[in-house]
């Protein structure tokens, strides 16, 4: 069972590839999630996510690129669209087996049977 410590910090955006059952897995879990409207670009998204301290779930790989000056966090989801079944129990895992602090800053990469946690990168200015 996921704990109230988890709901009541962990803020999600769904991007507009991801599948409904998991917007309707989190409502029903009690999280506070949005889901963004088609067509907004990559970069508004992220910027939506910082400004808002909101966990980007995405299948879009391009956000595994993005700097944690850009973007709050990232949830990359490499399970197939046609199961999402699989995907709201791994999900549920990705959940129970981490703290809210385990999110931020990071991007998770999420698979049917496991789950990797890599810090975001850093910006770099060279002078």
């Amino acid at each position: 069972m996921l704990s109230l410590e988890l709901k009541n910090k962990l803020k999600f955006l769904l991007d507009e590839n991801v599948k409904k059952e998991l917007l309707q897995f989190l409502k029903q879990s009690g999280f506070d999630i949005i889901f963004k409207p088609k067509g907004l670009s990559n970069g508004v998204l992220a910027e939506y996510s910082k400004l808002e301290q909101r966990i980007l779930v995405t299948n879009d790989g391009d956000f595994s690129k993005v700097t944690k000056e850009k973007i709050f966090s990232v949830i990359w989801l490499l399970i197939p669209q046609d199961k999402p079944e699989i995907l709201v129990r791994s999900f549920s895992r990705l959940l129970e087996e981490n703290s809210p602090e385990n999110f931020k800053g990071n991007l998770i990469i999420l698979r049917e049977k496991d789950f990797k946690v890599y810090p975001l990168p850093e910006i770099i200015n060279f002078k």
